[in-house]
């Protein structure tokens, strides 16, 4: 799927008024599940895409209400592709990120990071194939240098980079169709250009689309020394797939896993949810106990419509059945984080509603005081 477009169709959706259909963030209520049998066992590493912005560390406390205190343990967020500024870090863009990733030594960020700019500009093969031939020569490697700096310096070099996600397929620009052999001598440089930085120590995680698509993913790989996880994006399509076939079609779930074991590599789900299937109960189930059997190092489930569970009404089915799994699942050890309570405004202010974005950056809100232009203004 798509990144920074992901990110706009989720600030779209969650920008709707609440109620039963789709674009609702639930909220806890009469309906939730008693925790399961053997809930105190720890729960693999998961979260959800919920916002690209701040607004996407905000909203963890809220799912983790709905889920009965369970903790999201791994952020996901993307870095828009538009310009290399844009893929070097927009100021401000990862700092809240940065910050909820340090109040707890047992979380992870996950960042995708775009290979090239104007990544979502529907460029020609030909044009890509003109930029990965640059690509390989070096012409890009210090926008990566200067990304890995950054996190570095925001206090967060265990970043997990999924760098140049579904290049298998035809959506991005930095995918690998139109020269594999340069596409992977330039993620080598990537990768060589961001461990070069003192202090770093990420983990590099290739992650392409499950099955075939524009070709096949297993010729983009550039090797076990340049990869630490090897992810899947898996969501419920096409129209009529069934779990089944979606583990056994060529390049599907039950190859991923083999070849990550072949290489020696975990794996890992950075982006999966129902799709073109609807509210798919039987996928949502097999997807969770998929994740139990195999361990992936994490799991971020895409949480918008048609995607998601939480902030999208028009999956109940699934909603349940996701809900019910991981209802409850707390390690007394580790206590849920308080979500903490903005400062009522002084009573000589009137405040301000300049909206949970702004709100957020600023950490409280602003008021007006009274009383200081004469009353005839």
């Amino acid at each position: 799927m798509t990144g920074i477009a992901a990110a706009a169709v989720a600030s779209l959706v969650l920008a709707a008024a609440p109620g039963p259909g789709a674009g609702s963030a639930r909220t806890a209520g009469p309906s939730a599940p008693a925790p399961a049998a053997g809930s105190s066992a720890a729960v693999p590493p998961f979260g959800a895409f919920l916002d690209s912005g701040p607004l996407g560390v905000a909203r963890m406390a809220a799912m983790s209400a709905w889920l009965g205190g369970t903790e999201l343990k791994v952020a996901h967020t993307y870095l828009p592709g538009g310009t290399w500024r844009d893929i070097e870090g927009p100021p401000g863009f990862l700092d809240a990120w940065a910050q909820w990733r340090q109040r707890k030594a047992d979380r992870t960020l996950v960042l995708n990071v775009p290979m090239q700019e104007r990544n979502e500009e529907g460029l020609s093969d030909d044009e890509v194939r003109g930029l990965l031939s640059q690509a390989a020569a070096g012409a890009f490697d210090h926008h990566f240098r200067t990304l890995a700096e950054q996190l570095v310096r925001l206090g967060v070099p265990d970043t997990v980079i999924v760098l140049g996600w579904e290049m298998n397929g035809i959506t991005y620009s930095h995918r690998c169709g139109p020269d594999p052999e340069a596409w992977k001598t330039y993620w080598r440089r990537i990768v060589a250009a961001m461990r070069a930085v003192p202090g770093q120590r990420f983990r590099f995680d290739f992650t392409p689309s499950r099955g075939r698509d524009a070709v096949p993913w297993t010729d983009c790989y550039p090797g076990d020394d340049t990869v630490d996880i090897i992810g899947m994006d898996s969501y419920d399509q096409p129209a009529g797939m069934s779990f089944d076939e979606q583990v056994s079609e060529p390049y599907g779930l039950q190859q991923h896993v083999d070849f990550a074991r072949a290489h020696g590599k975990p794996v890992s789900y950075p982006e999966w949810g129902l799709f073109r299937n609807g509210d798919d109960a039987e996928y949502m189930r097999r997807m969770l106990a998929w994740f139990d059997e195999h361990g992936p190092v994490y799991n971020t489930l895409t949480d918008y419509c048609p995607h998601g569970v939480w902030q999208c009404g028009a999956n109940p089915g699934a909603s349940q059945v996701y809900r019910t799994a991981l209802y409850g699942r707390t390690d007394e050890r580790t206590p849920a984080e308080p979500v903490p309570t903005p400062p009522p405004a002084p009573a000589d202010c009137s405040p301000l509603d300049l909206g949970e974005w702004i709100e957020s950056l600023l950490g409280r809100k602003l008021c007006l005081p009274l009383g200081r232009w004469p009353a005839n203004r």
